[in-house]
């Protein structure tokens, strides 16, 4: 709805086109849109990340929660990451598609989805970073832990999620038509 830039749903946008036209240099540039967005989403989760570990801006009492969500976060195997983190971007990634043809119901449609990948525990790169790199600040978990049982699990499940169930499904109607050519006028021969 603020029409900002998040890795998830980026996933699914920069997609279309490489979808679209299959060449090297429209998924040279859907990767470094991709890259781009992801860094400065992770360079924001860290900077907050750490503030929140080495500052002391948190009482007591968030710091440990905190400290628990960071265990939660890191906990599981690579594969069960990776594979409820698909769930999550599939879910997210939704939140390209639903909220427009929602109308005023799209800020119900986002929190119901949002709500659902938070219930459910599922792990979200942008969001769980913060809490797994907390972790990391605290001194809890180091940084092959962050890179190797969160951060490189939950990008390959979100980007698989968000691209392949989303992208691909809502792609795949309308593949044969953009592959038509367009006459003057903007209509697709008959």
């Amino acid at each position: 709805m603020a029409q900002q830039e998040l890795y998830t749903e980026t996933t699914l946008t920069a997609l279309i086109p490489a979808l679209t036209r299959r060449d090297l240099a429209t998924v040279w540039r859907t990767l470094r849109v991709w890259a781009i967005v992801l860094a400065a989403n992770l360079a924001g989760t860290l900077v907050f990340a750490f503030v929140g570990a080495r500052t002391g801006i948190f009482t007591p009492e968030a710091g440990a929660a905190l400290a628990q969500l960071s265990a939660q976060t890191m906990a599981h195997p690579f594969l069960h990451t990776a594979t409820s983190g698909a769930a999550a971007g599939w879910l997210i990634g939704l939140m390209v598609w639903l909220p427009p043809p929602a109308g005023p119901a799209r800020p119900l449609i986002i929190i119901i989805l949002t709500y659902a990948v938070a219930v459910f525990q599922l792990p979200h790169v942008i969001v769980g970073s913060v809490e797994a790199a907390y972790g990391m600040f605290t001194g809890a978990v180091g940084v092959g832990d962050y890179l190797g049982r969160f951060l490189l699990p939950t990008l390959i499940g979100n980007t698989l999620g968000g691209t392949a169930l989303v992208a691909l499904l809502n792609h795949a109607p309308i593949a044969g038509e953009l592959q038509q050519p367009v006459r003057r006028g903007g209509r697709a021969p008959a």
